[in-house]
């Protein structure tokens, strides 16, 4: 069966972001800006801030203006994999790239993905980097219901036919309806809907409204197609592989809980922008009628995946076949229901038993995205089937702080980073992955990963071992810093030119045996909550200040 693109080139795209055209203004290199950026300290582990120095100079080389004729309109990181951006990537990267903020492109670069949306809300989620064009393996070229190119590639379900055997025809059976409208992308493009969740992040860092409500309406749209073309007739989200290319889950995949719980996120993360915009005066389109159906969809959502995915006498989350049966096999995926909010208080705590549990995810690098008591788990890595990723560990932590686990998270984030440095302190680079089970770089093909790997040396150092973060609090922007007497004894910590909510401060601590002296070096005015050796300190920070503890 022959494969037809042309529809591609007589498409109208990006018509709901408005920005159309790239400003041309060039973004600043390395050695004009290395000395604005935030400059860590960790007396105790110099090695940690030479690592956090070494990924951000990769992560400048991976930085682009759009290719004239690509139609990108925005200067962006990208994804270090290989010619293509990613979006899921992309999405990961903006997280420590908000630290970095203003000298990185960091979040703009989803802008190349907004202005590539169809006109049913479909976004792609890999495209050529130099063209702008999508990458056709990933496209509905035979005008097929929904169906998965990657089939074929991995022997996870074998398509004996391209566009015979539909995902319509396994997930919608009993609808009672014809598919109207057929996907422009296939399943193997539809996956992961972070992109609120990305945006959400860098406006708790930013404040910057004015974005929020120019992705308003692409994010909306996006999440409408993906409820159309991806929700099971029993309410859950159907995925293939879930861009977790060789997991052993794949081979019953159905219903993930990954996508599903990141479903739950989106409409939280859509309600969360529509009401900001709504606080600062902003018209949200159809604000009430709209709100009033995310709601409705996060709390049917959130019984559903309670329902048919928690196992309740192992206090886990699994994948479910499309005969509801649970897949019983213990990956990263099983604990996404803590960021998504849909994991209760007493479900939180038992997942948090796993993840301490040294036979299945607490190995020596933490956290592996197939459980080491699992059949098929590789030691060495094995890609999906054991290694550590830093943007499933990113979500991990995130799901850990909304639950109130702070100690956890920051120990497995300080487990991460640590193991990072010692890797490039062996090998002198950046990995995309890492073996739990050893502190090498595995079985790991792809180096000067900057890429979601520097997650681990920006975002875990900054915001675990320094300790520093925004606090989610209305009003006046308020710093958290949270201070580990464990790094910082008879030592310093701190970090210099710290970027918070169009703010920058400079914060040192230093351990006087007994006493702690903290110095803040700032031009601006903000709220402080210090927290160390178990008391937390509210101060008004104006101007320069001496404190000591």
């Amino acid at each position: 069966m022959d494969r037809d693109y042309s529809f591609l080139d007589s498409l109208d795209r990006g018509m709901y972001f408005e920005k159309k055209e790239y400003d041309g203004v060039p973004y600043l290199k390395y050695d004009e800006v290395k000395d604005l950026l935030p400059a860590p300290i960790v007396t105790n582990h110099q090695e940690w801030v030479d690592c956090y120095h070494y990924a951000v100079r990769i992560l400048y080389t991976n930085i682009h203006q759009p290719a004239e004729g690509s139609g990108f309109v925005s200067n962006f990181v990208d994804a270090a994999f290989n010619n293509d951006i990613f979006l899921w990537d992309t999405v990961f990267m903006t997280l420590f790239c908000n630290l970095l903020h203003p000298f990185v492109p960091g979040i703009c670069s989803l802008d190349n993905f907004y202005c590539k949306q169809f006109d049913d809300g479909e976004i792609p989620r890999e495209m050529v980097r130099d063209t702008g064009k999508d990458f056709l393996l990933w496209v509905n070229a035979f005008d097929s219901p929904l169906y998965s190119y990657f089939h074929n590639h991995y022997g996870f379900r074998m398509l004996k036919e391209l566009g015979t055997l539909a995902y319509e025809d396994m997930y919608k059976p009993n609808m009672g309806r014809i598919i109207e409208k057929k996907p422009y992308l296939t399943l193997d493009n539809l996956n992961h809907p972070l992109l609120a969740f990305a945006e959400w992040e860098s406006y708790c860092h930013t404040k910057d409204v004015k974005r929020l409500r120019m992705v308003l309406e692409p994010l909306y749209r996006y999440y409408e197609a993906l409820k159309y073309h991806l929700r099971h007739q029993n309410g859950l989200y159907v995925t293939d592989w879930a861009s977790m290319d060789n997991s052993t889950r794949n081979k019953h995949l159905g219903l993930a809980v990954d996508t599903s719980s990141e479903m739950v996120m989106f409409a939280g993360n859509l309600t969360d922008i529509m009401d900001e915009l709504v606080k600062y005066g902003y018209d949200v389109p159809d604000y009430e009628k709209r709100r009033e159906e995310l709601v409705r969809d996060k709390a049917i959502l959130i019984e559903k995946i309670n329902r048919y995915m928690w196992n309740e006498h192992e206090g886990f989350y699994y994948d479910i076949t499309f005969g509801e049966r649970q897949t019983r096999i213990k990956t990263i995926a099983g604990f996404f229901p803590l960021v998504s909010g849909v994991a209760d208080e007493k479900q939180g705590k038992r997942l948090i038993e796993w993840l301490e549990d040294k036979e299945a995810f607490n190995r020596p690098h933490r956290i592996p995205v197939l459980a080491a008591d699992e059949e098929g788990y590789d030691p060495r890595g094995g890609y999906w089937r054991g290694s550590v990723w830093a943007p499933t560990n990113a979500l991990v932590l995130r799901g850990l702080e909304n639950h109130g686990f702070h100690k956890l998270a920051r120990d497995i984030a300080v487990n991460h980073l640590d193991v990072i440095s010692k890797v490039y302190e062996q090998t002198g680079t950046i990995w995309e992955n890492y073996p739990a089970d050893e502190i090498s770089s595995g079985d790991s093909d792809k180096n000067e990963f900057v890429g979601w790997s520097g997650l681990g040396p920006i975002l875990c150092l900054i915001q675990y071992a320094v300790g520093l973060s925004l606090e989610r609090k209305e009003g006046e922007p308020t710093v958290r810093w949270e201070i580990s007497g464990n790094l910082i004894k008879g030592g310093m910590l701190g970090c210099k030119k710290y970027w918070f909510a169009g703010k920058t401060a400079d914060f040192e601590a230093k351990d006087m045996g007994g006493s702690l002296d903290v110095t803040i070096h700032t031009e601006d005015c903000f709220k402080l909550n210090l927290i160390y050796q178990g008391a937390q300190h509210s101060i008004s920070v104006q101007g320069d200040m001496k404190l000591t503890f």
